[in-house]
């Protein structure tokens, strides 16, 4: 693998300066003269814009590691220290040790795609890349500003309840991202408290990109419905619907509104099925024009029920109230855009939202400290069970209560005609395809130097046509996850492909067992 990043050469940034050189020749270069012989030259063009000034490269070396503070997707994310500037950051570490290492490579790429076009105060930046040149273990790392905190670890620290003025100002930022970009047709598609972050001055940014893509406007590209944590998917994707709009990122954005006022997740399913009907519960059951309307296929009936939310928050300001009944609506059309959500009565009546500077200031928490939190008191509890004598079962931390009512006993129903629904639209591609992650995508691939109006939007299929063309061409002897690996990493352009030939060598037996259980696994929460 570390043939894939050899074109890294040190000291070379990832994203070259475009700007042209500016010379003392340059700058002292008379006008051009006019082509009528008039005494005056015509009017010089402006100046160049003065060149920014070079990065400093980054190397693996550069870094010093203090603690891990996250896992995502495809990575885990570690809090270091810049040992030339003493600057904290925070270091996203991209596992690339074998060929199981395809998906990550491919999700590291989608998230570089994606950040190089988005610029906001409320969205992360990428400050560059650093890679790792060591042969057991080459690793590619993401560079970004450190933020102590994210939502989800602020939310679990005991006594913490945040006030209206607060949760406007939280809700604020988030929907300015959110604006920011869908106006760049990029859909986030996990949006969920733990990937919004924190610093220490109140500013809200939202990040880890990996399962979010670039989207057709106008409707015509489909894409993979497994995406978005369950407690935050919009029931069009419970449903299998393949083309949505921001209406995903919205529904999510509607669940942390009513999380951040109650002070817990208010649909926490354990499964697709059981996330429905608490869905239909609170937001009403469907109508037929709804299935007809989105183009979905209508399994089972879920029961009649009428939307509640007024009577589940009457306890919430009414202003708030009706946004979340707008950012819940089940038509996905019905949401708005973050604009109109920017522009709603929620924000616009007392009392205001609070300033990010007047937020209080907590020790740094991430959800990874409510986590370990957790499995300290199951091991203090487990313990003292241990020397009183009783049995050493399985301890529940949390309250029946809070898990909500069981799904009806027509839920394995329901859920095998999803199952059979899925394999049956899914029967052509391979059988590690058919029963995909919920991280896997279909809907990336994208040409960096293009213009934002030109884009063209390919699938992950189209990307890879080719190159397995070329395996059966070739008559196996290529190695096809190496070629792959090849067209993923072309995707981004910047001179990163290289011969990639021992790629995949001593990791056939391992991708094979990774695709079976795989196969088995088939979870609907995205870690």
């Amino acid at each position: 693998m570390g043939c894939i990043f050899g074109k890294f050469t040190a000291g070379v940034s990832l994203f070259p300066i475009a700007a042209p050189r500016v010379t003392a020749a340059s700058r002292s270069r008379p006008p051009a003269a006019s082509a009528a012989g008039h005494r005056h030259p015509l009017r010089a063009p402006p100046p160049p814009p003065e060149p920014e000034p070079p990065r400093r490269p980054f190397f693996h070396h550069s870094f010093a590691m203090l603690e891990k503070i996250g896992s995502g997707t495809y990575s885990n994310v570690y809090k270091a220290r810049d040992v030339v500037d003493e600057r904290l950051v925070a270091l996203k570490k991209v596992r690339a040790e074998d060929v199981a290492a395809v998906d990550s490579v491919r999700f590291m790429v989608r998230e570089i795609a994606l950040l190089r076009h988005l610029h906001h105060p409320n969205v992360v930046g990428l400050e560059g890349l650093a890679v790792s040149r060591v042969p057991t273990s080459p690793s590619l790392y993401l560079v970004f500003d450190y933020m102590e905190h994210d939502l989800a670890g602020l939310a679990a620290l005991p006594g913490v309840r945040f006030t209206v003025p607060q949760v406007k100002c939280y809700m604020k930022q988030l929907l300015s991202g959110l604006e920011h970009c869908h106006s760049q047709s990029v859909l986030h598609r996990d949006i969920k408290c733990s990937n919004l972050l924190l610093n220490k001055e109140g500013i809200l940014k939202i990040a880890d990109f990996g399962l979010a893509t670039f989207f057709d406007p106008n409707g015509t590209k489909p894409m993979t419905s497994k995406v978005v944590t369950l407690w935050y998917r919009p029931p069009e994707l419970l449903l299998g619907a393949t083309q949505y709009s921001v209406g995903v990122d919205l529904w999510s954005a509607g669940c942390i509104l009513a999380e951040l006022l109650t002070g817990k997740p208010i649909l926490p399913g354990h499964t697709e099925v059981e996330q429905l009907h608490r869905i239909f519960k609170l937001c009403g059951s469907p109508s037929e024009e709804y299935f007809e309307k989105l183009k979905l296929q209508k399994t089972t009936s879920f029961g009649s029920y009428k939307c509640s939310i007024s009577e589940t928050f009457s306890d919430l300001p009414p202003s708030s109230v009706s946004l979340i009944e707008k950012l819940l609506a089940l038509d996905p059309l019905e949401r708005g855009s973050a604009t109109s959500a920017l522009n709603s009565e929620f924000f616009n009546t007392e009392p205001s939202a609070c300033h990010p500077s007047e937020l209080p200031q907590y020790p740094p928490t991430k959800e990874i400290d409510r986590k370990l939190r957790e499995a300290k008191d199951r091991r203090q509890q487990r313990s003292n069970a241990k020397e009183n004598g009783e049995a050493t079962s399985r301890i529940r931390l949390r309250n029946q209560s809070y898990r909500g009512p069981a799904a009806p006993s027509t839920s394995s129903k329901v859920q095998a005609e999803l199952d059979r629904r899925r394999l049956m639209t899914s029967a052509s591609v391979a059988r590690a395809e058919r029963f995909p992650p919920p991280h896997l995508d279909a809907a990336i691939g994208f040409s960096l130097d293009s213009s934002h109006a030109g884009r063209e939007f390919t699938t992950v299929d189209e990307l890879f046509m080719s190159s397995d063309a070329a395996t059966r061409e070739d008559g196996g002897r290529r190695d096809r996850n190496t070629v792959r690996a090849a067209g993923v990493i072309g995707a981004i352009r910047p001179y990163l492909v290289g011969n990639l030939t021992n790629l995949g060598r001593n990791g056939r037996a391992e991708q094979s067992r990774r695709e079976s259980a795989v196969a088995l696994r088939r979870t609907d929460v995205v870690v």
